[in-house]
């Protein structure tokens, strides 16, 4: 696979019926949804998941989404998402960037870019990164 960034986090996805809108194609917010399934599965694997966010009252929630749509996809394509954690300041901000590609024609049907930020789980405001999260994200932080 060619991917934009060497070694990726990969999962893999297959378009459903559900997935597809009266143009004929997956509909723009399934990709979101896409989008968010990865992360969270590579948090996930980075040993941060859902209970260890609300045993340290944090999270990374979104606050911006930048995506290229470059491609459609179809009812039955097997695909291949992958993101990346490329940018974060230690403290509140952490950005990661995707690539979903079609591996039966080598297309790449997506660019995005994600910005998240790290909140308090209790009250929903901003709060400094816990070090368990320097911990867990830092090592996966990929150049660029």
């Amino acid at each position: 696979m060619s991917w934009d960034l060497a070694t990726p986090f990969v999962i893999d996805l297959q378009v459903a019926a559900e997935d597809i809108d009266g143009l004929g194609h997956a509909n723009n917010a399934v990709y979101v949804t896409w989008l968010e399934r990865c992360a969270w599965r590579h948090s996930q694997r980075l040993g941060l998941d859902l209970a260890e966010y609300r045993r340290l009252d944090r999270a990374m929630a979104v606050v911006r989404h930048e995506i290229d749509y470059l491609a459609a996809a179809y009812e039955g394509d097997e695909l291949q998402l992958a993101t990346w954690i490329v940018d974060w300041d230690q403290r509140l901000k952490m950005t990661r960037r995707f690539q979903l590609v079609r591996p039966s024609d080598g297309a790449t049907l997506l660019r995005a870019q994600t910005t998240f930020v790290c909140i308090e789980l209790s009250s929903g405001k901003p709060k400094r990164m816990p070090a368990e999260f320097l911990d867990g994200y830092g090592p996966a932080l990929q150049s660029c």
